[in-house]
């Protein structure tokens, strides 16, 4: 059998053509699979369980179809749609991870992570996430009308994108270190994210053992970006990258 990891989607309702890709995804490549992961960012925002566009049904029906089959389909939020909460998991017959989550993949303890954790050289980013994760300042943005909702979360995206222009990409990359370290923390030699749109498979030497860091990519209305493992062989399909397989 074989188990699939995605990220990074960035769905929006004005992006019809992307959802579209996104739904003849699950129902042409999932068709020999256990599982499926999404790392993160399936959607570009994310304003609460409660607002649902009606964009997303083909893409919702299509997930649960997935369930009742029997296909396992694990979520995990990102750094865009981190508001999502476990009453849509569960709509979409999905089992809601933490980030990060510790699994055997084949025999192989795996780390799986959204991927923004990693990169601490962009502090003002950190700084704002600990922010928006805080819990009380969750719970006062889902009480606020929709309207205010969209506000605040263009005012963000907005913020963001100009900060980008003046940060060097190199910091936007995760930090080798904190790869490391995270790694030695949670003894394993192979981890899986997305976050950083740079698809591709790195091995490294970790406290003398041979290790895996597999960064998935971010989609595309022409393309899709999946990691496909088995027992035998993890494959990275990306238009981007050549011939990674390990």
């Amino acid at each position: 059998m074989t188990t699939l990891f995605i990220s990074d989607l960035h769905l929006r309702p004005d992006n019809p053509d992307l959802i579209q890709l996104t739904v003849e995804f699950l129902k042409t490549e999932t068709k020999d699979i256990e599982a499926l992961y999404i790392l993160g960012d399936l959607f570009n925002t994310w304003l609460g369980d409660d607002i649902v566009p009606s964009e997303y049904e083909p893409l919702i029906n299509q997930l649960l179809q997935l369930h009742k089959i029997g296909i396992k389909t694990y979520l995990m939020v990102g750094n865009r749609d981190f508001m999502m909460g476990k009453d849509f998991a569960q709509r979409i017959g999905c089992e809601l991870l933490n980030d990060a989550c510790l699994i055997n993949l084949y025999g192989t303890n795996t780390l799986l992570l959204h991927g923004d954790t990693l990169c601490i050289d962009d502090i003002a980013y950190q700084r704002y996430r600990r922010w928006a994760r805080n819990k009380i300042i969750q719970w006062c943005f889902l009480k606020l009308p929709t309207s205010y909702r969209q506000s605040i979360s263009d005012k963000i995206k907005q913020k963001s994108r100009k900060n980008k222009e003046n940060i060097a990409t190199s910091i936007m990359d995760v930090n080798q270190t904190e790869v490391e370290r995270v790694m030695t923390q949670f003894e394993v030699a192979q981890l899986i994210h997305g976050h950083t749109h740079r698809p591709a498979i790195h091995t490294f030497s970790l406290a003398g053992q041979f290790a895996k860091r597999i960064v998935l990519g971010d989609w595309n209305n022409k393309s899709f970006s999946v990691l496909r493992c088995n027992k035998n062989e993890m494959k990275l399909i990306d238009p981007r990258v050549i011939n990674q397989v390990v």
